[in-house]
């Protein structure tokens, strides 16, 4: 910067040029931040294997529970949607894509949609994101549960359709991979978790009723998806949907407020001269 005739203290065009390249700097540096984090979230959901009980009998036991649970809730309509499943083969296959797909591609576009929105947008969606997914951890740790798929009478869809998709036999994951994953993390099930998550923060940011309707549509379509290709309880989605819940009231005195725009000031002095306008069209 340097000084004015007038005292008044003025911008270098070097200057102007330099502001920019900080603002892109601190933006990637922020992503990259954001990305670490997401990544930190995967590991630890991958430490749950290692610290979780992987006791069969427990887990299929309390399963049965619960599904005794849901019988007397009249929510038991796991075996209807999964049977739906494997005679229509090609809801079972659209399913197994939609399963294995969505739950990732989605929940990251709307996070970078998020982002590019500014952080009054995004900071909240993802605090409230990161706490709802620690708190499946702690119950994926506390509660192992086994999905309907490994209690007889189900059957796991994903399997049925391995074939045609680069899944393996153990739930979602590539093949090879199975042996990576939490096999008893079911309960509660943030695929149906992540999904409303999605919905809100859409209802929350976007204007567009068609984009809205999706986002809904999405979180009830995930939520038939889970049931009926066997890979978790109704009761999953219900608790999955309540973590996003609390996670959402409990962050809410957090929130950022929202930038308001203020009004452009009234010109001062005398109103242009017309001969300006004219003189510019010619």
């Amino acid at each position: 910067m340097s000084q004015g005739e007038a005292g008044e203290v003025t911008t270098t065009p070097l200057q102007k040029s330099a502001a920019p390249t900080r603002d892109r700097r601190s933006r990637v540096w922020a992503g990259l931040v954001e990305v670490a984090l997401v990544l930190g979230l995967y590991v630890a959901y991958s430490l749950t294997r290692l610290v979780a009980d992987d006791s069969m009998a427990p887990a299929l036991e309390r399963a049965r529970d619960l599904l005794h649970f849901e019988r007397w809730l009249g929510l038991d309509l796991e075996a209807g949607l999964n049977q739906l499943f494997v005679d229509q083969s090609w809801l079972g296959l659209a399913g197994s894509f939609y399963y294995a797909t969505a739950h990732y591609l989605v929940t990251g576009i709307a996070l970078i949609w998020l982002w590019r929105r500014g952080p009054t947008a995004y900071l909240p969606a993802r605090r409230a994101l990161m706490l709802a997914t620690a708190i499946a951890l702690v119950l994926y740790v506390l509660l192992p549960m086994a999905p309907p798929r490994m209690i007889d009478g189900y059957v796991d869809v994903l399997q049925l359709s391995s074939a045609h998709g680069w899944w393996g036999g153990e739930a979602s994951a590539p093949r090879g991979l199975g042996g990576y994953t939490n096999q008893l993390a079911a309960f509660p099930s943030m695929h149906a978790g992540w999904a409303l998550w999605v919905a809100w923060v859409v209802q929350r940011e976007a204007r567009s009723r068609v984009l809205r309707a999706l986002a809904w549509t999405h979180a009830l379509v995930t939520s038939l998806v889970i049931v009926g290709t066997g890979n978790h309880w109704v009761l999953d989605a219900v608790v999955g949907w309540a973590a996003v819940v609390a996670a959402v009231v409990a962050l809410r005195p957090m929130r950022l407020p929202r930038p308001t725009r203020r009004a452009a000031p009234a010109p001062s002095g005398p109103p242009p001269d017309p001969s300006w306008s004219t003189s510019a069209a010619g």
